[in-house]
């Protein structure tokens, strides 16, 4: 057996900015080379950031990155640490000729091996995903070559993301090629108890493939997506070995004794991928021999999140990075004293903390006073930044001028809300953060232009009930204090605001209930409907009353103009309301009810 001492660094790239993650990359690197790794893995498309999406049809941003991690491997040995090898995710371009239906230039989702200052070895993902959020059928072309390279006496092959997750393939070319280490970068964004599905994943994959097996993921906020790392290296049997946090960058060391090599030939051989296609493998040698003896530092298995603990984090990651990495300072709100705004500001505290959080009182002449108090409430606990502006008299200017009533009156109110949160973000440069849930955007309890107007939508993707446990979860950790917990000395979530009946006080006496079943009850619903795409007939069979199945069918399916025009928000379920979920605006399908 050999001794391998490899560094995965879950890290937080940020898309189109070359420069500043080939620094990272760097900076890592030296770090990982201080602690004696002799494998640095980074993630799938670090160098560009992931994902890139239509900047890859552009020539001038593929050939940026192909210069770039060629200069980046002479960087790396130009400041001392081009003997230590890095595996790095970036786009490069395969040689086809153009034709219909293929992606302009043919981009690869690629990872250079950079070894004495240059690229020792390239490989690209095989598997392309063309589902969920998913579109790489419209960007990449697959790839078809597997680096096997020989690094102090051990075979280390490598793989990208996808290939883990389809049969064949990259794994299936491993077991029949031979490796001791198998290495997969890769960018595979969250959803709730994904960090169980891929844990078993890569432990089958790892027995399949008869080696040991790397797993180093992304971290952080992109648009819709969250990346929440936990970072895996598993044996050969399956066993975990290691396992980073989520959520958070991190330099995993593990050292590993590793089967030696088997194989002597180099060169490059076709093995039949299972798959119904053939891989070409490249053997090459960085190093024949073993290192001498040392003592292994002890693994690193992090404790993992449970299942509320991990969805606020990834919505505070979601809020920190679209503030920081869209250059914004500061965010602003309206606070109305409901559950959804109480949350929403609590996440933006905690993100960016409550001095840069800005919160705008808007009563009109049906806000109770219990709204206020609690708003205000709110402020106090948090010591965020707010402002009270009533909305009576600019409704009534309105109204002077045009004659509305019911609910063209009410959806006044909430436009002139948002007029005054756009206004004031165009004052002062504030990002404006919608409130609204999803279950409220599933049925289209929103108004246009009014509450749904804003740059980011932090519980977007959050179900009503959700929010009532998150809100509570929240609490409870008053006085912790962490990466994503502010700390605040007393519970951050005025009691009221959580256990008092939601109402949009936009006419007397108003509850959500007027107009919309109890969210536990359509919580339920919208999830087989909107997560599981049940049918009508499927719904009832699975115990949903008919007559409500037809009227939250219409109530979604009427509502879709809606979702489209509303901002882009985290990703957390399989199935969020943007990439995951693309139906017709004009579409004249309509369920039956059995």
């Amino acid at each position: 057996m050999a001794q391998l001492r490899i560094a995965l660094a879950q890290t937080n790239p940020a898309v189109g900015d070359l420069a500043a993650n080939a620094d990272k990359l760097v900076e890592w690197t030296r770090r990982a080379a201080e602690r004696g790794a002799h494998l640095v893995v980074f993630t799938e498309m670090f160098l560009t950031g992931y994902p890139v999406e239509d900047l890859v049809l552009r020539t001038s941003f593929v050939e940026a990155s192909i210069a770039a991690v060629e200069t980046l491997a002479e960087r790396l040995a130009d400041e001392g640490l081009g003997e230590t090898p890095v595996i790095v995710g970036y786009v490069d371009r395969a040689n086809l000729a153009p034709r219909v239906g293929q992606p302009k230039g043919a981009p690869l989702d690629a990872a250079a091996l950079l070894h004495r200052g240059r690229v020792a070895a390239k490989t690209a993902k095989h598997h392309l995903p063309n589902y969920g959020v998913f579109d790489e059928y419209r960007y990449f072309v697959r790839g078809d070559r597997m680096p096997i390279f020989r690094l102090h006496g051990v075979d280390v092959a490598i793989a990208v993301c996808e290939d883990l997750w389809q049969e064949g393939g990259p794994v299936a070319v491993v077991a029949e090629a031979g490796a001791g280490l198998l290495v997969v970068p890769n960018a595979s964004p969250y959803e709730r108890k994904k960090d169980d599905v891929r844990l078993a994943l890569v432990s089958r994959r790892a027995k399949e493939a008869g080696c040991a097996l790397a797993y180093v993921n992304q971290v952080g906020g992109q648009d819709e997506l969250v990346f929440d790392g936990d970072s895996l290296v598993v044996s050969a049997s399956g066993e975990l070995v290691a396992r980073a946090a989520q959520f958070t960058e991190e330099l995993l060391i593990t050292d590993l004794e590793l089967p030696e090599a088997r194989f002597g030939g180099l060169g490059t051989f076709e093995v039949d991928a299972a798959d119904g296609t053939v891989i070409t493998v490249e053997r090459l040698e960085l190093s024949a021999f073993s290192v001498e003896p040392y003592d292994p530092e002890p693994p690193v298995i992090s404790e993992q999140l449970d299942d509320v603990a991990e969805v606020y984090a990834a919505l505070v990651l979601a809020v920190r990075d679209y503030v920081a990495k869209n250059g914004f300072q500061s965010v602003v709100l309206g606070l109305s004293g409901g559950i959804d705004s109480a949350l929403t500001a609590t996440i933006a505290s905690d993100a960016i903390g409550p001095e840069r959080v800005h919160v705008v009182l808007m009563p009109s002449r049906y806000s109770s006073q219990h709204s206020l108090s609690d708003a205000l409430e709110l402020v106090d606990r948090q010591g965020v930044n707010a402002q009270t502006v009533p909305i009576g008299d600019i409704v009534s200017g309105f109204e002077k001028e045009i004659s509305l009533s019911g609910l063209a009156s009410e959806n006044l109110q909430a436009r002139v809300r948002g007029m005054i949160l756009m206004g004031l973000s165009n004052q002062h440069g504030h990002l404006v953060l919608t409130t609204g849930n999803k279950s409220e955007l599933a049925a289209g309890y929103s108004t246009l232009y009014g509450d749904s107007a804003g740059g980011f939508a932090p519980i977007k993707d959050v179900l009503k009930t959700l929010v009532w446990e998150l809100s509570r979860w929240r609490n409870t950790r008053a006085g912790t204090s962490n990466e994503f917990l502010y700390g605040f000395a007393a519970p951050p979530i005025p009691e009221n605001s959580i256990e008092k009946e939601p109402s949009a006080e936009l006419r007397p006496d108003q509850r959500d209930t007027d107009s919309l079943p109890e969210y536990d009850v359509l919580d339920h619903l919208l999830d087989d409907y909107v997560e599981r795409d049940m049918g009508s007939a499927e719904l009832v069979a699975a115990g949903h009353d008919p007559a409500l199945v037809a009227r939250v069918i219409r109530l979604v399916d009427q509502a879709e103009y809606k979702r489209r025009q509303y901002p882009p928000g985290p990703k957390i379920t399989p199935k969020n309301f943007g990439r995951d979920r693309r139906l017709p605006i004009t579409n004249r399908w309509r369920e039956t009810t059995p």
